[in-house]
């Protein structure tokens, strides 16, 4: 186990197929739905987006890594200075009822600033995960007015 870097990992079972899963994570009219407020585009290999959420008053370019059509989402994002990759992997569970989530970010350096971050990302992975069950099993946004406090 290498301790000089630090890794995000987090994961849910959601119960969609994973079609339905991959489709609200590639396609901004669905993650405007539960995650970001606006996005310049679909995901798409190698393409450049930038996505806002409603409660942080800044724009994050999101460069679009690889994409495997229901099973394997890539970008990379930039995170104190440096670009982080983001890895979300799409697993059928129950003859593709039920969609295993895998969330990698990677990776940061084992110090004061990378132990924020793996504070603050782990709670949004984990937010991300909970918000997207939520939208996709029950059609709530758990996002909306969530994070209210933080626009202060």
């Amino acid at each position: 186990m290498n301790t000089d870097v630090l890794e995000i990992k987090a994961a849910m079972q959601v119960g969609k197929p994973t079609a339905e899963v991959f489709e609200a994570i590639v396609n901004p009219e669905h993650m405007i739905q539960y995650f970001i407020s606006e996005s310049t585009g679909t995901m798409e290999e190698g393409k450049e987006l930038i996505w806002k959420w409603p409660e942080f008053d800044f724009r994050c370019p999101i460069r679009v890594g690889k994409i495997e059509k229901n099973r394997y989402i890539s970008y990379y994002w930039p995170v104190d200075d440096m670009e982080l990759l983001v890895e979300i992997k799409l697993e059928a569970l129950n003859h593709d009822t039920i969609t295993l989530v895998t969330i990698t970010e990677k990776s940061h350096p084992n110090n004061e600033k990378g132990l924020k971050w793996l504070s603050g990302n782990s709670f949004g992975w984990s937010n991300f995960l909970a918000c997207l069950k939520a939208y996709l099993e029950y059609g709530i946004n758990l996002r909306k007015g969530s994070f209210d406090f933080m626009k202060k």
